[in-house]
């Protein structure tokens, strides 16, 4: 390392000046059904563990559709939101057949980062399969870069995650 990069001050990550954008946190699980199909599963008939994930968008776009946002609009105005971060446990296998909840909330948000937190859970049973969070970040599609902040009508949309609870 050069003498002269290693004298250079460097600033405390903090001191990094941030659009805050909206601060949310949610209590209210959002539920969206599912039923393991024949191609979510294993030759064994258990539900293959990336089957799990696409239910889990699933629920996250269902769950952002019912307070009006369309992901497809989003995209439009060039927006996208790409997982940055993932964390499962598997705590129960599905079966074939087997009907499920998939519960997700918007857990936290932290400028344009969005925590999401999801459970499947059986559907007569308070038996858990799997509990997760996924973290999202707003991204310009044009430009290939996280945007400083979401775009307005995107953060008014969130607001209704928070008041809805």
């Amino acid at each position: 390392m050069s003498k002269e990069y290693s004298k250079t001050p460097q600033l405390p990550t903090s001191a990094i000046a941030r659009d805050e954008g909206i601060k949310a946190k949610t209590e209210n699980w959002f539920e969206y059904f599912v039923k393991a199909q024949p191609h979510h599963t294993d030759y064994a008939g258990v539900v293959w563990h990336g089957t799990y994930l696409t239910w889990m968008e699933e629920a996250r776009v269902e769950c952002l559709r019912s307070i009006g946002i369309d992901f497809a609009d989003l995209v439009a105005i060039g927006c996208d939101l790409p997982v940055i971060e993932l964390s499962l446990r598997y705590h129960l296998p599905i079966q074939l057949g087997t009907s499920a909840i998939v519960k997700t909330r918007l857990s936290e948000t932290q400028g344009v980062k969005m925590h999401w937190d999801h459970q499947i859970q059986a559907v007569d049973t308070q038996a858990v399969y799997l509990t997760g969070r996924v973290t999202l970040v707003g991204v310009d599609r044009e430009k290939g870069r996280i945007m400083r902040q979401l775009p307005p009508s995107f953060q008014d949309a969130l607001v209704k995650l928070v008041t809805n609870n």
